[in-house]
């Protein structure tokens, strides 16, 4: 109810909040601006925001204040308050010069139109699902690098951002490790993105192999399994792809895996035997360069950013700079989908159906398309190379939301979906009726009325679409016509007993009154209908 309230609000401003200020506008003929309508939801009441009132219900949203979207307006309300008397509290008007600058994203968080509506309730299901994994104690660290074995295997870290850029991190996610594997689909991709999917597959195949990541192996076609691309290209790729937040390099980690690189050395003279590398490549620079994308770091938070990115098509969602082709998402989603796992790639495609990447740093890089990216990070690997927490994360978040590829199949057994807003549909549905009274958005209500939707549906104080309307002179024939199909509602109380007419002459709207008074004119309802003479007294007692 709460939720459902405070989304009520910033719709059409429960009178309750701001009404002098909000009524003097009206009668003024002047609609009440969205960072109006921002500060009676945020103020609750009163005439000033004290500004970690402002920045908590923000971050409620999943929006933080260092958001490179959000910056003009942390920057003038740091400048504001410097200059305000007690430097903590915001009036109206300067509210309204904070936010202006970012007012349509604000918004739409604040309206809950983001991909996770109820973002507070689903991150405390993502931290139930990280305690419940931080349980487990299988798995062994990597050794074979010697500077993997350094890791505590006590690290565990979850990071996710979505496409709205949305955050939420939990456990050790600003500690920076190296990507290692997970490096490889945003190689492939950033290579589809500069070179098309036809040439870069001239070298590589499609199918997973079924053998382990090391494996001395060609297909029959003589294709190897690995491409690639200029260095620089693809760290420019990485630090796009991740908002600008942490990419960093471990010249610790390169040194180590080149000394211990006998097997990777071995595959790469292998493929230059069978003429595999591009005429005139130099297979020992393309060696070093695999083991320095081995040894990017980045942190939690910085991957999720990235893996948000592929979620996205993409597009980074905290900067909105296309970064990716979406040919590039495409392929690079399909791969992660059927080989990204190494030999438990079939495994995790039936239970999780997500794509996702795992590398033997621990790193679980997961995406879910057009929703959100997730990093997982825990150094323990079980015998396939895969984090032990991380495969046990992603499997209970998919066991508890409908995130699985197939999950949206029709008749299917019913999970939770965050994508939904939680509580009473009933309720969506009457907000945007009202909403759509309140703006006189008659193509809107056209199509709500031919949808079949309950034109007489009443908010918590019982008004109708029609009540709100009148109150708010956007009620005209074209419009009229609509609620006319449901001629009780003209004679509908809501809580302290006013009609539409009621409010159109509270409001002073003449030319609604008109309206009203006309159709009342030419029809009566059913004799014996309580509500109907309550209405024709208080039309006659204000007429």
């Amino acid at each position: 109810h709460s939720a459902n309230h405070t989304l009520f609000n910033v719709c059409f401003l429960d009178y309750s909040h701001g009404q002098k200020f909000l009524k003097r506008r009206r009668n003024a003929g002047i609609l009440p601006s969205l960072e109006d309508l921002l500060f009676y939801t945020v103020a609750e009441g009163q005439e000033k925001i004290p500004a970690h009132k402002f920045l908590t219900a923000l971050k409620a949203t999943g929006l933080r204040t260092g958001d490179p979207r959000l910056k003009e307006c942390m920057e003038t309300l740091k400048e504001t308050l410097k200059n305000t008397s007690d430097g903590v509290t915001l009036d109206r008007h300067l509210f309204k010069k904070c936010v202006q600058s970012n007012i349509v994203l604000l918004t739409q968080a604040f309206r809950k139109k983001f991909v996770i509506p109820d973002f507070q309730s689903f991150t405390s299901h993502i931290d139930e699902l990280y305690e419940s994994a931080r349980d487990l104690s299988g798995g062994q660290v990597a050794d074979y690098i010697p500077q993997l074995a350094k890791f505590s295997p006590d690290l565990w870290a979850v990071s996710l951002c979505t496409v709205d850029g949305q955050r939420h991190t939990v456990g050790d996610t600003k500690v920076p490790f190296c990507l290692q594997s997970c490096v490889k689909p945003l190689k492939y991709a950033v290579a589809v993105h500069d070179h098309g999917t036809e040439y870069v597959h001239s070298f590589i195949g499609k199918e997973p192999s079924g053998l382990r990541f090391n494996k001395l192996f060609l297909n029959e076609d003589g294709e190897p399994l690995k491409f690639f691309s200029s260095p620089t290209r693809v760290m420019n790729f990485l630090k796009m792809m991740a908002g600008n937040e942490y990419v960093g390099f471990s010249n610790a980690t390169f040194q180590s895996e080149r000394e211990s690189g006998d097997r990777n050395f071995a595959i790469g003279y292998y493929l230059k035997e069978k003429k595999c590398f591009p005429e005139g490549t130099d297979m020992t620079s393309v060696l070093d360069f695999y083991f320095q994308l081995c040894s990017i770091e980045v942190t939690c938070e910085s991957a999720s950013v990235m893996a948000a990115t592929l979620a996205n098509g993409g597009i980074c969602p905290i900067t909105g700079e296309r970064v990716l082709s979406p040919e590039a998402v495409r392929n690079t989603l399909s791969l992660m989908h059927s080989c990204g796992m190494y030999d438990f790639s079939g495994q995790f495609a039936f239970h999780v159906g997500l794509p996702a990447k795992s590398g033997v740093s621990g790193g679980i890089l997961l995406v879910v398309p057009n929703v959100m990216g997730i990093m997982c990070w825990s150094p323990p690997l079980d015998k396939l190379g895969n984090s032990v927490r991380g495969i046990q994360f992603c499997t209970d978040l998919v066991e508890l939301f409908n995130f699985h590829n197939y999950d949206n199949l029709r008749h299917f057994a019913k999970k939770h979906d965050p994508r939904r807003e939680g509580g009473d549909q009933r309720v969506k549905s009457v907000i945007n009726l009202l909403f759509a009274a309140y703006t006189g958005d008659v193509s809107a209500l056209r199509r709500f009325a031919l949808s079949s939707m309950d034109m007489e549906q009443r908010d918590y104080d019982s008004r109708t679409a029609l009540h709100v309307a009148a109150a708010e002179g956007k009620l005209c024939y074209h419009s009229f016509h609509i609620y006319e199909k449901k001629k009780k509602v003209m004679f509908i109380l809501y809580r302290w007993g006013n009609t539409p007419m009621d409010e159109a002459v509270h409001f002073g709207h003449h030319d609604v009154v008109t309206i009203l008074q006309q159709y009342q004119n030419n029809y009566s309802p059913p004799a014996g209908a309580d509500e109907k003479e309550s209405a024709e007294q208080s039309i006659d007692s204000l007429l």
